[in-house]
C-alpha cells in the first residue's frame, strides 16, 4: 500500500528550498510495521504570507519552516499552524541553531528542529522521522475513534434491549398501582409472572455482559480441571426439560461413554446452556432435540477435540441469518420469532468460549427444517494461564464460571 502526504518547504533562500525539494521529490519512505511506503508531493514558498495563502488553500501533511523570514516569521506562522490547523507536523528550519531557539519551537508547537546547513541524508533522517510519528498519531486517532464510536453503537443496542422491558414492567405496575383488575389479589398473578420474566431476562442480559466484558478484556479467571462433558450436558438437559414436556419436544443425549477433557467446567456449562436452551426455544411443538458428544481427531497439532453436535428441528435460518448469528446482540428477529424473549449475547459468547478452548462454533440451518449446531474443544490444551484469558477484536464480551445452568443463552 503506498499512502501519498503533501510537504510544503517554506524558505526565503531560493536554493535551499529548492534543494530540499529535489531531495524529497523521489524519497520514498517505507514503513514495514504498516505494510507500506509513503511518497511525497512536495510544493514550497519564498515567504511567510505566500505559505499561509497555500496552507488555506490546501493544507500540507508536513512543513518544513524556516525560522527567519522577512515580513511573517517562521515563529508566527508556527504559532497560527497549532491554533489553526493542528493536524499538520512542523519541522523548524534555521541557520541560527541555538537551544533557545530550538526550546523555543518546541513550545510553539514544533515536532522537530533541523539546522542549517544540512545534507540531503540528514533532511531525509528529520523527514522519515517525522512521517512515522505522523502515521502513529493518525493510527491512535483513527482508533480513538473506532472506540468511541464501537462504544456509542455498544450503549446504543443496550439501552434499546433494556427499553421494552422497562417499559412493559412499567406498564405492569401501572395496571397493579391503579387496581385495573379489581381487588382481587389472584387477579394479578398473572401481571406479576410477565414482569419477573422481563425482570430475568433483563438480570440475564446483565450477566451476559459481564461475561462478554471479561472474556475480551481478558480478566476472566478460569478454573482448569477435567470436566466430564457429559455429565454437564445432562445438567443442562435436566434444566430445559420442563419446557420440553411443556411443548412436548423429545430430548436426547447421545454419548454413551463419558467424554472427558481439560478445561473449565463453566466455560462447557455455559455452551452447552446456550445450545440446548436455544434449540428447544426455537423448535417447533412435537420436535425433537438430539445433543451428541464424541471425541474426534483434530487435523491441527492441536490433539483430538471433544465435538459438541446439537441438532434441532426447530424454524431453522436462513444462509444471510446463519452468517451473522454469532456477532454480538444478534437475534434473528421473524413471525416467528417474535415473542421469543434473548439476549442476543449467547452465541456471541459460545463462539468466543469455543475459541478460548481451541475450538471454533459453527451452524448449518434450513427454514422450516432445523438447524445443527457444532462446537469443537481441544480435549488436552497446553498449560493455560489459569489467572487470565486472550483478549478477542470483537466488541465486549463476557465469560464468568458462575452462571447456574440454564441461565446463558441467546
Amino acid at each position: 500500500m503506498t499512502e501519498s502526504m503533501r510537504i510544503l518547504i517554506v524558505d526565503d533562500e531560493m536554493g535551499m528550498r529548492l534543494g530540499a525539494q529535489r531531495a524529497l521529490s523521489d524519497f520514498v519512505v517505507n514503513l514495514p510495521d504498516v505494510n507500506g511506503d509513503v511518497r511525497f508531493n512536495v510544493d514550497v514558498a519564498g515567504t511567510g504570507e505566500e505559505a499561509l495563502k497555500k496552507i488555506a488553500e490546501s493544507a500540507p501533511d508536513l512543513l518544513l519552516l524556516d525560522h527567519k523570514l522577512p515580513g511573517i516569521s517562521g515563529l508566527d506562522i508556527l504559532g497560527k499552524i497549532v491554533q489553526e490547523k493542528p493536524e499538520i507536523l512542523t519541522i523548524m528550519i534555521t541557520a541560527y541553531a541555538s537551544l533557545d531557539t530550538a526550546i523555543t519551537a518546541t513550545k510553539r508547537g514544533a515536532y522537530d528542529f533541523l539546522a542549517k546547513p544540512f545534507t540531503p541524508t540528514e533532511l531525509k533522517a528529520s523527514v522519515r522521522k517525522a512521517v512515522r510519528h505522523l502515521i502513529v498519531l493518525r493510527q491512535a486517532r483513527k482508533l480513538a475513534l473506532e472506540k468511541r464510536q464501537v462504544r456509542f453503537q455498544f450503549i446504543s443496542v443496550v439501552a434499546h434491549e433494556l427499553k421494552a422491558p422497562l417499559a412493559a414492567i412499567e406498564g405492569y405496575l401501572q395496571i397493579i398501582s391503579s387496581r385495573t383488575l379489581g381487588q382481587d389479589l389472584g387477579a394479578y398473578d398473572q401481571v406479576i409472572e410477565r414482569s419477573m420474566v422481563r425482570v430475568q431476562g433483563m438480570r440475564k442480559m446483565i450477566m451476559d455482559l459481564l461475561d462478554l466484558t471479561r472474556i475480551e478484556s481478558g480478566t476472566k479467571t478460569r478454573e482448569v480441571v477435567e470436566v466430564d462433558v457429559r455429565k454437564i450436558a445432562a445438567a443442562a438437559i435436566d434444566t430445559v426439560m420442563a419446557d420440553a414436556k411443556a411443548r412436548q419436544i423429545t430430548v436426547q443425549l447421545n454419548a454413551p461413554e463419558p467424554v472427558q477433557m481439560i478445561g473449565d467446567p463453566g466455560e462447557v456449562e455455559i455452551v452447552l446452556n446456550n445450545l440446548i436452551t436455544n434449540a428447544v426455544k426455537y423448535n417447533r411443538n412435537g420436535g425433537r432435540v438430539d445433543c451428541t458428544l464424541t471425541v474426534a481427531p483434530a487435523s491441527l497439532p492441536a490433539g483430538e477435540m471433544v465435538k459438541i453436535v446439537v441438532k434441532d428441528t426447530g424454524i431453522g435460518m436462513s444462509k444471510e441469518e446463519t452468517d451473522r448469528l454469532f456477532n454480538d446482540f444478534v437475534r434473528i428477529k421473524n413471525e416467528k420469532t417474535r415473542s421469543i424473549l434473548g439476549s442476543g449475547l449467547g452465541l456471541s459468547i459460545v463462539k468466543k468460549l469455543a475459541q478460548l478452548n481451541g475450538g471454533e462454533a459453527v451452524v448449518t440451518s434450513q427454514p422450516d427444517k432445523g438447524s445443527v449446531f457444532t462446537v469443537t474443544l481441544q480435549q488436552k490444551p497446553p498449560v493455560p494461564d489459569t489467572n487470565s484469558a486472550p483478549s478477542f477484536s470483537s466488541a465486549p464480551t463476557v465469560g464468568g464460571s458462575t452462571k447456574k445452568p440454564g441461565t446463558s443463552e441467546s
